[in-house]
Formats: C-alpha cells, structure tokens, sequence
C-alpha cells in the first residue's frame, strides 16, 4: 500500500527517488537488450554496464542541463539522462554516423572508446569554460584502469594547477579489461590519487544511488564556486564481460560475481522506495512495461532508417586522404 499525507518537501523527495529508480530501470533494460541484440547480429560490438547503473545515474543526475558530460564507451545511460535520444545510440551501435552525434544544445561528448584520451579534452572544455566565465561544469568519466594511462595522469595534473570547474568520476568496477584492480595499481584506493594533483578525491558505494549522488552534488557544486576539481571513485562492479567480444569467465570466479550481484544497485534502491511506502509490486510492473516500450519504441525508429553508407567511415578522417586511405576505401566498396 503506497502511503499518502506527505508534506511537500516528502513529495519532492519522492519524485526524486522515483526519477533515478526510473533512469537505473531504464538502463537495466537497455543494456539487456543491447546484449541480445549484439548476439543476434543486430548491433556491432557492446560494452555492457549492468551492475554500474547506480553509479552512471547518481552522477549525471547532479548536473545542470548546460554541464557537459564527457563519456566513455560504458556511460550511454548517463547521455541519456543529460538529452541524447535512445534512438541516436542505437544508430551508433548500428554503425551509423550520425549516432556519436549529440543533437545540438545537448552537451554530450562523443564516446572515447581510446581509454582515457577524452580526459585532456574535458579538462580543456572545463578550462575554457572558466576563461569565457561561464558557470558550466564538466563531468568526465574514466574506469579504473585509465588511472595508468599517462592522459589521466596530464589532464588531472592540469585540472589541478589551474583549478578547473571539472569532476572525474572514475567507475571502478574491479577489472580493467582482464587486470583485476589489485593488480593494475597498487595505490589503496584510486580516490587517493587527486592528492598528488592538489585536490580532493573521494571514495563512494557506488552500488548506492543515493550515496553517489550526494557525492557528485557536492562535488559539482564546489567546482562551479570555483573551488577546483574533485576525483569521485565510485567503487562498483559490471556484472557482466568487458564487452561482448570477452569471455570473462576466464578470468573471474563465479563466488565474486555472486557476491557482487547481492548488492545489485536496483533491488536495492527497490527496497527502500518500499520501506518508504513509494512502491508495491504493481507500480514495479507499470515501470518496467513502460520502460520496456520506450526502449524499444527507440529500436524501431533506428532499425527505420537506411542503412549507413560503409563509405561514410572516410568522410570526416582526412581534407585531402592520402592514396592509401583511397585504396581502402575503394577496397571497401568493392565488396558491398
């Protein structure tokens, strides 16, 4: 029985939770369905993030429309929540051009799939935006194993000396690829990192929706003061492979995944909208069928549209390609 008589302040929290219960469903959904779609040959390549939904959500729900989002291929859902239509990342995923590209007025960056090459770019976005004097702030995502990579190391560094409006929030989901976390760094927690750049790193449950937003609000708060980046670790775990070209039964123990599934981020946040009194099970219901439509209502308007040209991947690489380029791209052709 959901429980009536709330003041105001009590409905505004509610709607709240509700609104970040409804983006973890709504990603939990997509990322199903993009499996299945990648193994029915559907879509290309995924990288699923099931498991990091509390993570993804927590974060981007704490910025403004005008913020800018710096993804990496595993934070679709955090484009979602910040404008980038459904529709447009199934394009991408079905080879289509367009489908990295944001609609204008939604400050989405293109998916870096290179690990951690996007960090400089946030970090010159957020260094420009604080030039111009304009009160945007970036919010750059990175995994745990992009704390080796040298752009981390040369865009935190930056961000530090000139105190940038910029928030890192690593998702650290355990494995960078097949390297356990324990073996990639032997740092006590990759929070603990922003120390040597000269400011603030904080370590979050980022299984809890709650706790990650509350996090990430101070966090983006402090920077458009001006007080300087924060580096947010959101301790996680993706429950399934790197990407759907990974076995990740290879190198994972069945007892460690369970482990982790017992905190699943959704049960979680279920439970307590029902301690509550904001949820029963035929609310549950009408979420996750409502939810279901959209996605694919998104699928339908993506699988409509005529297939990419092959010949598009050269369009935007070169002014004036050079011979080789034009004999690939020749090469290619031919075998349409």
């Amino acid at each position: 029985m959901l429980r009536g008589n709330r003041s105001p302040e009590m409905e505004r929290a509610r709607a709240e939770m509700l609104r970040l219960y409804r983006w973890m469903v709504l990603g939990r959904v997509f990322d199903e369905r993009a499996v299945a779609l990648q193994r029915q040959g559907r879509i290309g390549t995924y990288g699923p993030f099931a498991g990091q939904e509390a993570a993804i959500v927590g974060s981007a729900t704490a910025l403004r429309p005008h913020d800018w989002i710096f993804p990496t291929y595993r934070e679709v859902l955090a484009g979602m929540i910040h404008g980038f239509p459904i529709s447009r990342y199934w394009l991408l995923f079905r080879g289509h051009v367009t489908g990295g590209m944001a609609p204008e007025g939604i400050n989405v960056f293109p998916i870096s799939i290179s690990i951690g090459t996007h960090l400089p770019h946030a970090v010159g976005a957020a260094w420009g935006a604080r030039l111009l004097g304009h009160d945007t702030v970036v919010l750059a995502y990175l995994g745990d194993g992009a704390t080796s990579k040298g752009d981390f190391h040369e865009a935190l560094n930056f961000a530090g000396v000139f105190k940038v409006p910029a928030v890192f929030v690593c998702l650290n989901n355990q494995w960078a690829i097949s390297v356990p976390r324990t073996t990639q760094t032997a740092s006590d927690t990759l929070a603990q990192k922003a120390a040597a750049y000269g400011f603030e790193g904080v370590q979050v449950d980022g299984m809890d929706v709650l706790a990650t937003y509350q996090v990430t609000r101070t966090a983006v708060d402090k920077a458009r003061r001006g007080d300087g980046p924060t580096l947010i670790e959101a301790v996680c775990y993706r429950f399934g492979p790197h990407t759907t070209a990974d076995d990740a039964t290879r190198y994972r123990e069945d007892a460690d995944v369970a482990k982790w599934r017992a905190l699943d981020p959704l049960p979680r946040m279920r439970a307590h909208l029902v301690a509550q009194g904001s949820w029963d099970d035929a609310a549950e219901a009408r979420l996750w069928a409502e939810v279901r439509d959209e996605v694919s209502q998104a699928l339908a308007a993506a699988e409509a549209e005529p297939a990419s040209d092959p010949g598009a991947l050269f369009d935007h690489a070169y002014a004036n390609p050079p011979a080789t380029v034009r004999e690939q791209r020749r090469s290619l052709l031919a075998e349409k």
